[in-house]
């Protein structure tokens, strides 16, 4: 009976190891260690390439994303300023933000409709006018510039501009893009914890402490980022009028031609930074030549005080508390996001920087205290007494 049963045993372990055997010769399986090794040396290789081709792919997407998460930090900044003042649930404060904005962009519409529509009208021609006039001296100084080449660099960069603006659109369009950036960016302001909280999830629990720490401090640097270029804004715009409407007056140079619509253009354009700067201030320049060098020169030092005053009073006071983020830097950045996804790049340059920057402070943190976690670990205490000595102290 004992012999039947172990013959028995024996037999199963054989259909066992059988079994196992059939399972180690799969044709899924590749028994050399050097073609596994290839195999995935190629499989990564293959991950790699397809992952950059699918954020390729999903750029613009992103990028529409990363749109409403700014315009999500706008209307957080905003809502817990009036938190400090009232004391009124998150819902309602976000409601007010949004309501003031809507507010002011409705009177900015009807201030430019009644008040500046005219000024408007006749801004192009001015502008085509001392463009003519640049030619004529330009002429009188020996360069050989004619109308027709001009024309033509012109219609070049327009094309390109419009080439780049076109790469905008892709999947969205251009008001598509701006309604979903409203939307998200609105649903995201409501409740910011919701979508902080899926992102962790989706992380190993080890790392998730670090990586809301991140998402805090990306937050913050975002909030003071964008108070800082509305708070640009507004100074510049504001200065801006004053200067060219009642303080030219003073001077003795009379109030430059559409001061109004200018302040507006260099408040809107201060939201991006030194671009936004150097535009503003060609076109300032433009329209003050057209009456007279005086004026001319006149805007151009307008230009000059309200730059830097923001540069040098307006941004370091907001830099200190966010990052302070080198100009060339961003300008290679925008002129790059820029060529990628036109106006919208450009906007965001500054903004995806930063948050770039705050990610790589934080993985060098980490790895900062993981460095010293590690040397804490392998450092060997100090030896209050070993056997030895304490049984050659007894001897004694």
């Amino acid at each position: 009976m004992t012999d039947t049963q172990g013959t028995g045993q024996d037999h199963a372990g054989g259909q066992d190891g059988g079994e196992g055997k059939d399972r180690r010769v799969s044709p899924t399986r590749i028994a050399d260690p050097r073609l596994r090794f290839e195999f995935a040396r190629a499989a990564i290789w293959s991950l790699v390439v397809g992952g950059i081709l699918l954020a390729v792919y999903i750029a613009k997407p992103l990028l529409v994303v990363f749109g409403a998460m700014v315009f999500a930090a706008m209307i957080d900044g905003g809502a817990r300023l009036l938190g400090r003042v009232l004391p009124i649930g998150r819902t309602w404060r976000v409601a007010i933000v949004i309501l003031l904005g809507i507010l002011f962009f409705a009177w900015l519409g009807y201030f430019a409709g009644t008040t500046i529509s005219n000024e408007a009208a006749q801004f192009p021609a001015i502008v085509e006018r001392q463009i003519n006039q640049l030619l004529i001296w330009a002429r009188a100084q020996g360069f050989d510039i004619s109308q027709e080449q001009l024309e033509n660099h012109v219609g070049a960069v327009t094309s390109g501009i419009g080439t780049v603006t076109r790469a905008l659109g892709g999947l969205f369009g251009g008001l598509t893009t701006i309604v979903l950036i409203l939307i998200i960016g609105i649903y995201v302001a409501l409740e910011p914890k919701l979508y902080q909280r899926g992102l962790e999830w989706m992380l190993p629990r080890g790392k998730r402490a670090h990586f809301a720490g991140t998402l805090e401090q990306m937050a913050f640097t975002l909030r003071r980022l964008m108070a800082g270029r509305l708070l640009g804004m507004v100074v510049e715009g504001i200065f801006t009028y004053l200067m060219l409407a009642y303080f030219s007056r003073l001077v003795g140079v009379g109030e430059v031609p559409m001061a109004a619509l200018l302040a507006i253009l260099t408040g809107l354009l201060a939201f991006i930074p030194n671009l936004g700067a150097i535009v503003s201030g060609v076109l300032m320049a433009l329209v003050g030549f057209a009456g007279g060098v005086d004026m001319g020169i006149y805007t151009i030092v307008v230009y000059l005080f309200v730059q830097n005053f923001d540069g040098y009073v307006i941004i370091p006071m907001i830099a200190k508390k966010t990052v302070d983020l080198a100009p060339a830097l961003v300008l290679a950045a925008q002129l790059v996001m820029g060529l990628l996804f036109g106006i919208l790049g450009i906007f965001l340059a500054d903004p995806l920087l930063a948050m770039l920057k705050v990610a790589l402070e934080r993985r060098a943190d980490r790895n900062v205290e993981e460095d010293q976690a590690m040397a804490a670990a392998t450092v060997i205490p100090p030896s209050t007494g070993s056997p030895l000595r304490g049984n050659h102290s007894n001897g004694a």
